[in-house]
């Protein structure tokens, strides 16, 4: 298997038509559609189902994007390791972490790191929990800073923290009005409130709608946001509701005197916060050296 064409045949994939990889890939797109007749010549049967809209594989064609990424994850880790014997000090991390954990990580980890290894490159890739997961298994980055639970064997979970979901408001909005500060209460006596919403691709948005599902609950949405910090900002503004971590209000000490949070019961409030990647991907000194460096502390995000 040609390295360049896998790494073609796998943008491909990722960006759901030929023309938009060909884009990416700054190449025609006859070309790269060349490219692919001459992959599939070669192995004997389609790779790409062409009347799906992503395009999608064909049973083969996903056996072709496997054994693609176990080669490019050889490659790549030959790679790494010839490098490192060359020289430690080079080379490039590519972190996968969502806005608002960056926030809260970054600031402590990037002064120590660039003070011990000033030649390595940090390429940060920001989306949330979920679609991090998904960059960590396909290969695009090396490890990532997420929320979630264990779940895919073939990656290595690294507990850093754990983190509890809380109901925020404004001191003005209805429930506050009800109930003091504090209570422990169920999701329903916020039925009635106006929610602003994290989307989709958060963990925090995958653990509320499955709690809308089982509460039964439809409540009207205010606006959704990419950003924990538009959202929570907004909400107190608002007197709108919303879940939270905790420790994510906490960052933010000038809000706290205008929060209102409330402890939910009958959830999993409590969130683990993981530093991940595939149990195949080789690490480099400075990898290793990263991943200590949040996980070294028992409260490693006060620099």
């Amino acid at each position: 298997m040609n390295t360049k064409h896998a790494q073609y045949m796998l943008t491909i994939l990722q960006e759901g038509s030929i023309t938009a990889a060909a884009k990416k890939l700054y190449v025609s797109q006859p070309s790269l559609s060349q490219m692919v007749k001459l992959v599939e010549n070669n192995l004997g049967m389609p790779i790409f189902n062409r009347n799906t809209d992503p395009i999608t594989l064909t049973y083969a064609g996903q056996k072709y994007i496997e054994a693609a990424r176990q080669i490019l994850t050889i490659n790549n880790n030959l790679q790494k390791e010839i490098n490192e014997i060359h020289n430690e000090e080079y080379g490039t991390i590519r972190l996968g972490i969502p806005v608002q954990r960056a926030m809260q990580v970054l600031p402590y980890v990037m002064p120590k790191f660039i003070q011990k290894y000033p030649l390595v490159n940090i390429e940060i890739l920001e989306h949330g929990s979920a679609t991090i997961e998904s960059l960590v298994l396909e290969g695009a980055v090396d490890f990532a800073c997420l929320t979630t639970h264990p779940r895919h064997e073939e990656l290595e979970y690294i507990l850093v923290e754990t983190e509890e979901l809380v109901l925020l408001t404004g001191p003005n909005s209805n429930i506050a009005k009800r109930i003091p500060a504090g209570t422990p209460i169920d999701i329903t006596e916020a039925k009635d409130e106006m929610f602003v919403n994290i989307k989709d691709g958060h963990s925090v948005r995958k653990t509320q709608d499955m709690l809308f599902i089982r509460k039964n609950m439809h409540p009207k949405i205010l606006f959704e946001t990419i950003s924990i910090e538009v959202a929570k900002r907004t909400a107190v503004a608002c007197n709108a509701v919303m879940i939270c971590p905790q420790n994510y209000i906490e960052m933010t000490p000038e809000l706290l005197p205008h929060c209102v949070m409330y402890p939910l019961v009958d959830i999993e409030r409590k969130r683990h916060f993981y530093i991940c990647h595939r149990k195949d991907r080789y690490l480099t000194k400075y990898m290793k050296d990263f991943i200590l460096m949040l996980t070294e502390q028992k409260d490693p995000f006060i620099p």
